[in-house]
């Protein structure tokens, strides 16, 4: 597995187009980490941006390309996972890689000190996000939810974004969770396509008409 710390912050559309490409390019899972520029939110594919804009003010909007609710991105730490059709995660089920997905990230973040399980049953879907919990969210021991994730399953493999509430170092925590993930990672400095990425945002992530699409 690949492991990318993305220092340099990025605005929605940008980060949403660089896990497309990811998508289309990998030929080995990677654990992409990374930083916004500036205060976004994000929504879910069949989310609409009226809605959207009801829980959260102040910030930039984006239109992902996966599902779920609304996050707001202002503290958290967001991370992508990309694996490719060929490794037997991407074949299972949502729910199944969902799962198996939390439960390693759930190790990494109880090493952290905090006393955590997750979902058995679902709430509300979309809204807010971090106020509705669905099954295999990572819960604290009050029931309020510390990490979620929305995926994407595509002819190249499966994209899975995820945010958790709490912040971290991200080398050390994108480490941690680079071990659970894989017996075998490395760090890698990726060189992006910045082409591919601005054609995406071109077609898709910065136009208008994808961000109010309903």
């Amino acid at each position: 597995m690949e492991l990318w710390v993305d220092t340099k912050p990025r605005c929605g559309p940008s980060a949403m187009a660089i896990d497309e490409w990811l998508l289309e390019t990998r030929t080995v899972p990677m654990l992409r980490i990374y930083r916004w520029d500036g205060h976004w939110a994000s929504f879910g594919y069949f989310g609409k941006l009226d809605a959207a804009k009801d829980g959260v003010v102040g910030v930039n909007w984006v239109r992902r390309w996966t599902g779920g609710g609304v996050v707001d991105h202002r503290g958290d730490w967001t991370y992508s996972l990309i694996v490719p059709r060929s490794c037997e995660v991407a074949t299972m089920k949502g729910g199944e890689s969902y799962r198996a997905i939390h439960q390693l990230l759930l190790e990494v973040l109880r090493a952290e000190g905090d006393d955590l399980g997750l979902a058995e049953v679902s709430g509300r879907a979309g809204g807010m996000c971090f106020e509705n919990p669905v099954e295999h969210d990572v819960l604290d021991a009050a029931g309020a939810k510390m990490a979620g994730a929305a995926q994407r399953r595509t002819k190249a493999g499966l994209l899975h974004q995820g945010s958790v509430a709490k912040a971290a170092d991200s080398h050390l925590r994108g480490e941690l969770f680079a071990e659970s993930l894989s017996e075998s990672w490395w760090e890698e400095d990726i060189f992006v396509d910045e082409e591919r990425v601005e054609e995406l945002m071109a077609a898709k992530y910065g136009k208008k008409e994808w961000l109010e699409r309903r």
